[in-house]
């Protein structure tokens, strides 16, 4: 399996490349050459695999034996989920009225995006051993990125993260589980902007070509392929648990509701289609509703700045991996891509070609929630099933309840929960709820912290790149 950039850079990478970088060279995003095909058959012999087992043959097929065997790949998978609090990793919440709720937040930091960092931390050790290599990571956070990030490395000798958190912006619970790890490596900035604002400084790192070599930079956010890789598991798990039967011809369709910042999980989502899964996908949003606009419109272009909601997480203007569903849905043309997101990169306007925003329409639904909807669906949920859901899941519920309103019944339906109520108790309150904190989340406010401050004004691109110099410096010594 090679991994080519969406921007038709030069050069394929192997899936070590892909890891161990951030953007592409030319500004792209790593997707594999070809996305492999399963049948009808296949799918029914997947259908009896667990969660661990599921992403263990999917990682298989995007992952070269010959650089991670089949059985190290399946250790590392398994060391991966040990800390998981649920013994199947991920559990399916069936609900009144249909409502399917699949939850992912059962890791240490009660999101989902532990799952695939967590599998991301294992695949870095495995060839930073091999290879006696440090590497520098650099994250911007909305909110749950950063504490998965920082979980999944932290200790590690041959690996300092770097990352940048909009202070204010997230939950007190989302900043706390970032800026009470004290570690060596682990460097936390507490940034005076919003995540969009913060990902400025880290794109300018990652474009100082020389910089990036010296102290090999890489990320973890999602523009990295593993992460993207590993989520390709929820859709296929939530498919086969919300399916009636496999024994039909041609298999039932399940829809399967993604809440969406910066289409992370909507990605993974359009390759399990693509693949030969028969889901139906719908991207639901908050008022930062660019990818709602594209699907609905055509319209992928700015409104105004960044506003702030209960589904912090998902307060993102500028969803980089839309990049890769448009290159998915253009069948890998890369110089239209090229010519799309460099016209958006500057102007932050882009309407789409009409051919390519048909099939993105086709391949999507969206729908769009405000903070009222949110705190109404949290109400709602509580009293017909007493289940606290985050407000990000309660965007996905959002859409369930109002398919009800319209008749919708026929075809199953499974909203993706990214993360756990008790990370987010001012929602729970606002929706006039009681909040439920275990003791791991409530002692975080006993604990030290330390965090960087980036003001408005400061040059963030400098202070960070200062940092990690001297990171580097007193490593050495």
């Amino acid at each position: 399996m090679e991994y080519v950039s969406t921007r038709g850079g030069p050069g394929a990478v192997d899936f070590e490349g892909a890891l161990f970088s951030g953007y592409a060279p030319d500004g792209g995003l790593f997707m594999p050459s070809a996305v492999p095909q399963l049948d009808a058959p296949a799918l029914r012999r997947w259908s009896a695999f667990s969660y661990p087992r599921l992403v263990k043959e999917l990682c298989s097929l995007f992952v070269a034996a010959e650089l991670v065997p089949r059985n190290v790949l399946d250790d590392l998978i398994d060391r991966a989920f040990s800390r998981f609090r649920h013994k199947d990793v991920v559990h399916l919440s069936r609900l009144k009225d249909g409502l399917n709720v699949l939850e992912l937040w059962h890791g240490a930091t009660y999101a989902f995006k532990d799952l695939s960092l967590s599998c991301t931390g294992q695949f870095l050790q495995y060839f930073l051993e091999k290879k006696q290599k440090h590497i520098t990571i650099l994250v911007g956070t909305s909110g749950d990125t950063g504490s998965s990030a920082i979980e999944s490395v932290r200790g590690q000798k041959n690996m300092d993260i770097f990352v940048l958190l909009p202070h204010g912006l997230c939950s007190q619970i989302q900043e706390l589980q970032m800026t009470t790890v004290i570690e060596e490596n682990v460097h936390v900035f507490a940034a005076h902007g919003n995540s969009d604002e913060i990902d400025e400084p880290i794109k300018e790192l990652f474009a100082d070509a020389d910089f990036a070599r010296k102290h090999n930079l890489m990320s973890l956010n999602s523009v990295n392929w593993s992460r993207i890789m590993v989520q390709i598991a929820h859709h296929f798990y939530a498919y086969f648990q919300c399916a009636p039967s496999l024994d039909t011809t041609p298999l039932p369709v399940v829809e399967i509701v993604v809440p969406t910042g910066g289409g992370g999980n909507i990605t993974a989502g359009c390759i399990a289609q693509k693949m030969g899964l028969p889901i139906r996908l719908v991207a639901v949003v908050n008022s930062n509703d660019i990818i709602h606009r594209a699907v609905q419109h055509g319209d992928f272009s700015l409104s105004g700045d960044v506003k702030a909601t209960l589904a912090s997480a998902m307060d993102i203007q500028e969803p980089y991996n839309m990049e890769r569903i448009l290159w998915l849905l253009s069948d890998g043309d890369s110089s239209l891509i090229k010519t799309l997101m460099e016209q958006f990169n500057v102007s932050k306007s882009l309407k789409l070609p009409e051919d390519l925003h048909r099939k993105l329409a086709q391949t999507l639904g969206s729908c769009a929630a405000s903070d009222k909807d949110i705190v109404r669906v949290m109400r709602r949920c509580w009293e017909e099933n007493c289940y606290l859901l985050c407000p990000h899941s309660a965007v996905a519920a959002h859409y369930h309840y109002a398919q009800l309103g319209c008749g919708s019944r026929s075809t199953p339906r499974c909203c993706l929960a990214p993360a756990s109520a008790a990370k987010f108790r001012d929602a729970v309150l606002r929706a006039g709820l009681v909040p439920d904190v275990p003791p791991e989340i409530s002692v975080l406010t006993t604990l030290e912290t330390r965090s960087t401050p980036l003001k408005r004004g400061e040059d963030w691109a400098k202070t960070l790149r200062e940092r990690i110099e001297d990171v580097a410096r007193r490593r050495k010594t």
